[in-house]
């Protein structure tokens, strides 16, 4: 608890050197977060998709949470997740993104599903 406590204080108060120590630690630096690198990159792509990144901010931690044993599954899930805390806009609008990042073009699948005749199917 000590160590959660002194971490908000030097937040808090926007402490430069602690700042500065954890960002050069990296991504996938347990030590720096407490959590593992798969945990990191879940919490990287939903603050990602809060903000509304755009496609190659994805690809990192996309990349690295799959390295870790992340599934696709997980990473999507992530957009369910924040889906109540964020609103649907900025959701439906990261969703084409970490597709891409996924190797999965969304605005594609679409586009050939209305071009078979298929109206409608997008929303299904």
């Amino acid at each position: 608890m000590d160590d959660s406590v002194d971490t908000l204080r030097r937040l808090a108060i926007h402490d430069d050197a602690f700042l500065e120590r954890v960002l050069a630690r990296g991504f996938g630096e347990p030590s720096a977060s407490g959590l593992d690198t798969k945990a990191q990159a879940l919490a990287r792509i939903g603050a990602l998709i809060a903000v509304g990144a755009s496609t190659p901010e994805y690809m990192s931690p996309v990349e690295s949470g799959l390295a870790a044993g992340a599934s696709v599954d997980e990473i999507v899930g992530v957009l369910l997740a924040v889906l109540p805390s964020i609103g649907s806009d900025r959701v439906v609008s990261a969703a084409p993104k970490l597709g891409l990042a996924l190797g999965y073009d969304v605005d594609a699948a679409l586009e050939q599903l209305e071009d078979e005749g298929e109206p409608g199917a997008a929303l299904r």
